[in-house]
């Protein structure tokens, strides 16, 4: 595959705060610590103070690797973690099925390409890819399905609690559709059997998202963390009684809204007064304080203080922090150095770093994924008939029609040069009429502003007939912005990776892998 790269500008598909963070302006300085280069990155490393157990992490990992083979580089790089000399670079996602949208593996390919650039720019460090797996998460409505080309493949259950724990024995038909559509190609055949003993080998949803994403990029050293578990969660306990009682990231992060919106952008996320849930089997739902006790919403679970501060020293796996606090939790327990997210999260991270500020936990550097568009063969050679490029290609609809007609079109449509014309002459009897009457001007400035707006609609009517004689032309515009921005958005968001590697194998990913550049912040457009 080749690889063309344009500006996120160019796209239209980011918003005004994601840029800005990317340009570097000086307004967002505030709400992050380092800049996302190798400059910040210096810095960062110099000042990271890690103070949990690592030997707790690495046994942790061990564990939940246990029960899937591991590949050396894995496996050396989970021993690596208990090296000082060792950062992890995470990204974070759901627990869709089959990996849900491509941006998911773009998230991923994204952190093992930094990790590895780190390790080229500052070789007497190690660099970690992580996947921090969301199996806390409880909108399974979120990740219960997945689209292939244009079918919708659902996983059709009554589920509560949180998905990482979810029994996946009744995922068959889901798998089945899906496995159908890979087919009977070799690259088919042999993803399906990857994923049919993901999901039907494990009984928990995380194990079998381990197993998966492991299949696909355990060769390159991708580390997968499920940070559902007692021993990490201890490490944690300190911070989940205080925020609780305290209330500290909904006052911090409250006061970082108002003065982000002074500023002009929207906050992403708002902080509730608690920022955890109580999860155990079957149930994840809000903490709330009222008159001085700490009740579980839809429950009959409550407690004092004082048992709260006992439930969470016994069984602190069984507090689960929200959007809000996770990024706190995350940086606790891993030796974390940059965080890789989309243009959502890394706004929303912007919210967060007062809140790191309060409790003394470092922040990382925030780094915007690698967003991609590929371009197959057919589209390829439309988009040269058409003489669409890369980086019209993202305009309207409307638009790349209005571009087509003026290009291939040997008719003047443009009224420029009488528009000119007509405001000269106007001018030219405003000027007489002010001689004979001042209030006449007024009267010639309308005069002229109609006749120009009569000049503009016209010359629009123009464009507009001309286009009905191309019926075919645009019908093939429509067609291409159809495939490639399915239901009007960036591939990224709707398409799945079956496609893909159905078409292209493990090169698919390869070619990820070569031409993604995590510091270069630019939109990456692959022809295949």
């Amino acid at each position: 595959m080749q690889a063309k790269y344009i500006s996120y500008q160019e796209t239209n598909a980011f918003s005004s705060t994601v840029l800005d963070y990317i340009g570097k302006n000086e307004k967002l300085s505030p709400f992050y610590k380092y800049e996302p280069d190798f400059t910040g990155f210096t810095k960062a490393i110099a000042e990271r103070n890690f103070s949990a157990d690592r030997a707790i992490l690495v046994s942790t990992l061990q564990k939940q690797y246990s029960s899937i083979h591991v590949s050396s580089l894995v496996k050396a790089n989970i021993e690596l973690l208990a090296d000082k000399k060792t950062f992890t670079i995470t990204t974070g996602h759901q627990l869709n099925i089959f990996t849900g949208p491509l941006y998911f593996i773009y998230k991923i390919v994204t952190a093992i390409n930094l990790a590895s650039d780190l390790k080229q720019q500052f070789p007497d460090y190690n660099f970690v890819p992580v996947y921090w797996m969301a199996t806390e998460d409880h909108d399974f409505e979120e990740i219960n399905h997945v689209k292939v080309e244009d079918k919708m493949i659902t996983w059709n259950k009554k589920a509560a609690g949180a998905t990482g724990r979810l029994d996946t024995s009744d995922i068959a038909e889901a798998l089945a559709a899906y496995k159908g559509y890979l087919g009977i190609s070799e690259n088919g055949i042999k993803f399906s059997k990857i994923v049919d003993h993901a999901y039907t080998k494990n009984k928990k949803l995380s194990d079998a998202t381990r197993e998966l994403v492991d299949a696909l990029f355990g060769k390159y050293g991708l580390v997968c963390v499920d940070a559902d578990d007692h021993n990490l969660k201890s490490e944690f306990a300190e911070i989940i009684y205080k925020d609780i009682t305290e209330e500290n990231s909904f006052k911090h992060i409250s006061k970082t809204n108002a003065k982000l919106e002074t500023l002009g952008y929207k906050a992403q996320v708002n902080p509730r007064e608690i920022n955890f849930f109580y999860m155990i089997d079957g149930l994840r739902e809000r903490i709330i304080e009222e008159k001085g006790r700490y009740k579980v919403m839809n429950s009959s679970i409550d407690f004092t203080k004082e048992e709260l501060q006992e439930e969470i020293n016994s069984y602190p796996e069984r507090f689960s922090p929200n959007v809000i606090m996770r990024p706190v939790y995350q940086e606790v327990i891993l030796p974390n150095i940059a965080y890789i997210g989309g243009g959502a999260e890394v706004t929303y991270w912007l919210q967060l770093k007062a809140n790191f500020d309060h409790y003394k936990i470092d922040f990382p550097i925030l780094i915007l994924r690698n967003s991609a568009m590929l371009i197959d063969k057919r589209s390829e050679t439309r988009m040269e008939v058409l003489g669409i490029s890369h980086r019209n290609l993202f305009n309207e609809p409307e638009a790349l029609k209005n571009e087509w007609v003026k290009s291939h079109v040997n008719l003047q449509f443009s009224l420029d040069n009488e528009e000119r014309s007509i405001r000269a002459v106007f001018d030219q009897i405003k000027l007489n009429a002010y001689k004979i009457d001042k209030s006449l001007s007024q009267s010639a400035d309308a005069a002229k502003t109609k006749a120009l707006k009569l000049i503009s609609t016209l010359e629009k009517k123009m464009l507009r007939a001309e286009k009905r004689k191309h019926v075919t032309s645009f019908s093939q515009i429509d067609n291409l912005k159809e495939k490639l921005f399915p239901s009007g958005v960036l591939q990224e968001r709707v398409l799945n990776i079956a496609p893909m590697i159905v078409l292209y194998g493990d090169d698919f990913i390869d070619s990820l892998i070569t031409h993604f550049k995590p510091l270069d912040h630019q939109f990456t457009v692959l022809f295949a």
